[in-house]
């Protein structure tokens, strides 16, 4: 009766679980155990419980009442009160004392007989959700020999052909996997018993017929040995790890959610004996020996040979689940043994299997040392061509890639960059590698890598567009782009005298606009250096006209071109470079002044006319240098002093009307005194005259001159360009420095004792306005006014 109502129930929650659960379960064991384990009603609508040691699950209900009705109908198989909220019962105190003892004599197996083989099943399945009861069914097993009398049973089973019995050992063996345990699985796994366990795992009930398991790794797989192995452990360890790596992807089930973790030993038995595999191969000096010799020699055939390479190529992949003083010691044993020059034997053969598992290996050597492959290659350099260098190998093998997707292509040229990349390059006392190698890379690799480029912009436009060709010509663009900005001289030289980059801007033309953006990136590379060498050559080239072409073929298209484009631009604004300036706004201002959607051509049109305007202005150009220095005033201290010294001056020393001179000058008549003020009197007016005529065209144009301070107003461009001649003299109206100058717009006369310092302070404050200028301006005249009226005569009369 009980069991009627437990398969009712146990129906019931499966098409609950279907029903809220948006699909079945992986196995009914996760459901069944909702009844085997204590659970506990929280907050009226979740019934929880624990299904391993690591896991906690829940039933959650929408409703209480749907909550309600589960764990009555789960009270009621478990014989328990559904007005407690947990089903499990207390634990007498001396029946935990015995589970927490470990010392205790642990769980007693039924005997192993076939009669039993449900009740043993039953025992595993029950001992698994609990922890404690696994660890002392795994000693029970462990201790009493019990799998190999399971095995026994077996072999009975088959030859009577008892297909219930076979079930049963199926589940069985199936539990003991899931106890986790490596003292089980050495017993499970060793050369007797390994097959017998393989053969109770073909017989899964779920399944109506039998797996043939030992059928396929009996006849089917077969053991191929590249090399002749004389070490029988060695053999027996990889015979070994074949069949637990077989019955970890192919014989167990899937594992549920519930049971991944119940795996990791099995995980681990399979890493560990990887490593102790790679050890003994490495220790085996005989075995590496004929390996490499077999890898070179001419005589072997090219069958022979793939199997070689995919052995070699095994082989490293093991090693890296090593340890790295582990690895480092394994690829230290195959630089010895000579993996490289059996590498460069390798990729030059036609063979493509070959070459793939060759290109494999290759990476495995750059990833882990970069460096060991550098002094290869420019050792090897000595002796050999450039065409049968291993870079330029690796080089062709990307070019002639025939992957439509380039995928190959791709993996090589991120070794090629990992290679040029002076990041991982080391330095020493004696020798530096990035100046070694970078001279070797630029001598005897790079025409291979930019031939395909030169080969495709001998036109104005790419000679092949296709799609396959542009990915190519992407990525050897990407990888030019990684040594412009990462190598120094010697991109620098190999650019301009190759003309790599005019090549490279034909490309602008290409129909596809990922290798469009990838030239156009390329030069963008080379402006952001901001190096003069580059900009000469640019400029004496033309090269900015394909940009120029492309941006107006573009229209007003708004797509990354136009943006890239127009950024390109923005940055040699932005950076003032007043080479590149002057050479756009002269050759290409016609084509691109009409483009007022942003500002950045009219802003390098600007900047253009104050390079002209600082030019033909030069004293201009020394004053702001001066006020950039001086922060465009003198020391206010030092006038301080100055003012102190002259206003302390005995007046006794001095008659009266009588001028103050320094004592080295000569006495001055009363003419030559009122001469120069009377020029400064004319030069005012001058000034004003002037000053008034900028204001009136400046209204009339309803425009404010340009916001930087050193710029002059539209209005006054034509008078100083006709005034270029006399703005050289100091005193001339049309001077930078004069204070009758229109390049002054904010100088104003106050009164003479301030024009006394015309040179130094009158002129230099209509450049810039400091906030503090007027509050100085107003001390200056609050001191004359303190004055006594002695001074103020003398200062009147001089």
């Amino acid at each position: 009766m009980t069991c009627l109502v437990e398969n009712k129930l146990l129906i019931t929650v499966f098409f609950f679980l279907l029903y809220f659960g948006g699909g079945l379960p992986k196995s009914l064991s996760s459901v069944y155990h909702l009844f085997l384990n204590p659970l506990e009603k929280e907050k009226d609508t979740l019934i929880v419980w624990s299904e391993a040691e690591n896991y906690d699950l829940a039933l959650s209900f929408q409703e209480k009442a749907g909550c309600d009705e589960i764990w009555e109908k789960i009270c009621q198989v478990q014989g328990k009160d559904p007005s407690v909220d947990i089903t499990q019962d207390l634990v007498d105190e001396s029946e935990e004392e015995r589970f927490d003892d470990m010392s205790s004599p642990g769980l007693e197996l039924p005997s192993c007989e076939l009669s039993r083989l449900e009740e043993i099943a039953e025992l595993v399945a029950s001992s698994l959700p609990s922890p404690l009861r696994r660890e002392k069914l795994a000693l029970a097993l462990e201790n009493e020999g019990y799998i190999k009398k399971l095995l026994e049973i077996f072999h009975v089973c088959e030859d009577l052909e008892n297909i219930e019995g076979l079930h049963h050992l199926y589940e069985i063996i199936k539990g003991i996997f899931l106890l986790n345990r490596t003292a089980l699985f050495e017993v499970m796994f060793s050369e007797e018993c390994i097959m017998d366990v393989i053969g109770c795992l073909e017989y899964d009930p779920s399944l109506s017929q039998s797996r043939k398991h030992r059928e396929f790794l009996t006849k089917t797989a077969k053991f191929k040995e590249v090399i002749p192995i004389s070490d029988p452990e060695l053999k027996q360890k990889i015979h070994q790890t074949y069949r637990v790596q077989y019955i970890q992807d192919m014989v167990l089930p899937t594992p549920s959610v519930f049971e991944e973790n119940m795996l990791s030993t099995l995980h681990s038995f399979i890493f560990f004996n990887k490593v102790e595999i790679v050890g003994m191969l490495q220790e085996d000096e005989k075995f590496l020996t004929d390996l490499f010799a077999q890898l070179t020699d001419e005589a072997t055939d090219e069958e022979k040979r793939q199997e070689l390479v995919n052995f070699l190529k095994e082989f490293c992949a093991f090693s890296q689940t090593l340890q790295p003083q582990n690895r480092d010691a394994f690829f230290k044993t195959l630089s010895n043994m000579g993996i490289l020059p059996a590498l460069e034997v390798i990729l030059g053969m036609d063979d493509a299997q070959v070459r793939s598992a060759a290109t494999d290996i290759f990476s495995y050597l750059v990833e882990y040392n970069p460096s060991m492959v550098r002094e290869f290659v420019m050792q090897e350099a000595q002796q050999n061509d450039d065409d049968i260098l291993l870079i330029n190998l690796i080089i062709e093998h990307m070019i002639c890639d025939t992957d439509p997707e380039l995928g190959g292509a791709v993996l090589l040229m991120g070794l090629l960059r990992t290679l040029v990349d002076p990041e991982n390059m080391l330095a020493t006392a004696n020798k530096t590698e990035k100046t070694e190698f970078l001279g070797f890379f630029y001598k005897h690799c790079m025409h291979v890598l930019t031939a395909p480029l030169l080969a495709n912009t001998t036109e104005d436009k790419p000679s092949k567009d296709d799609f396959q060709t542009a990915q190519l010509l992407a990525l050897i663009l990407e990888l030019l782009t990684f040594c412009v900005e990462h190598h120094t001289y010697h991109i620098k030289n190999y650019i301009i005298n190759k003309d790599i980059l005019r090549r490279v801007l034909v490309l602008m033309a290409s129909k596809h606009a990922f290798l469009a953006l990838c030239a156009l990136r390329f030069k963008r590379k080379i402006i952001g250096l901001k190096d003069e060498f580059y900009n000469r050559y640019i400029m004496k080239s033309f090269l900015f006209e394909p940009v120029v072409k492309a941006f107006l073929n573009n229209g007003s298209r708004y797509n990354l071109m136009n943006s890239a484009i127009i950024e390109m631009f923005e940055f040699i604004r932005v950076e003032d470079i007043k080479s590149l300036t002057a050479h756009v706004i002269e050759n290409y201002w016609k084509a691109l002044e009409d483009v007022d959607y942003v500002q950045t051509f009219k802003g390098l049109k600007l900047r253009f006319e104050q390079q002209r305007e600082r030019q033909d202005n030069p004293k201009l150009d020394s004053m702001r240098s001066i006020l950039r220095n001086h922060r465009y005033r003198r020391d206010a201290r030092t006038l301080e002093d100055e003012e102190e010294m002259w206003f302390n001056t005995d007046e006794d020393d001095m008659e009266d009307g009588e001028a103050v001179v320094p004592p080295s000058d000569k006495p001055k008549n009363d003419e030559d005194i009122m001469d120069p003020i009377s020029k400064f009197m004319e030069r005012k007016k001058l000034k004003e005259s002037e000053e008034k005529e900028v204001l009136l065209k400046t209204n009339l144009s309803g425009r404010q001159s340009p916001s930087f301070k050193l710029s002059f107003s539209s209005g006054t461009k034509s008078n100083l360009t006709s005034q270029s001649s006399a703005s050289n003299l100091p005193g001339s109206p049309g001077s930078p420095g004069s204070p009758g100058s229109p390049g002054s717009p904010g100088s104003v006369s106050k009164s003479t004792s301030q024009m006394a310092a015309i040179t130094t302070k009158g002129g230099l404050v209509g450049l810039v306005d400091y906030p503090d200028d007027d509050e100085e301006d107003d001390e200056d005249e609050d001191k004359e006014e303190t004055l006594p009226l002695s001074k103020k005569a003398k200062l009147e009369s001089s």
